[in-house]
């Protein structure tokens, strides 16, 4: 059953992926060009090189979930800080970013990590 309610953290592959490859192709892709853990409690987004297409790989504790979107019209505001890059962020930012809005970093509010009303 899918459920994104245990995804912790949001990574954005910056830049364009080739989107032919399937969930062996992103999974080594996250693990050997990110250097990151693809059966974390996380999902990885990647965008093609027209930015009309997201694919995004997701672990479910027994297998791989692996999302497609097309835009039928119009491209995304994808990143395109440097490839082989991956921007953290969150699912509410990346509900933003499918909706159309461009995913500007450093724009939000920093954390407060002071437990201590003032």
């Amino acid at each position: 059953m899918l459920n994104i309610k245990k995804v912790k953290t949001v990574y954005i592959a910056t830049g364009a992926t080739d989107l032919r490859k399937g969930v062996n192709g992103l999974s080594i892709l996250v693990q050997e060009e990110f250097e990151l853990d693809p059966f974390s409690p996380s999902i990885f987004i990647f965008c093609n090189k027209s930015k009309d297409k997201i694919k995004a790989l997701h672990w479910d504790h027994s297998g791989f979930w692996l999302y497609a979107y097309h835009l039928q019209r119009g491209k995304f505001k994808w990143p395109n800080e440097g490839e082989n890059d991956t921007i953290k962020t969150n699912l509410k930012e990346l509900k933003w970013l499918i909706d159309g809005y461009e995913l500007r970093r450093g724009k939000r509010h920093p954390e407060v990590k002071q437990r201590r009303v003032i």
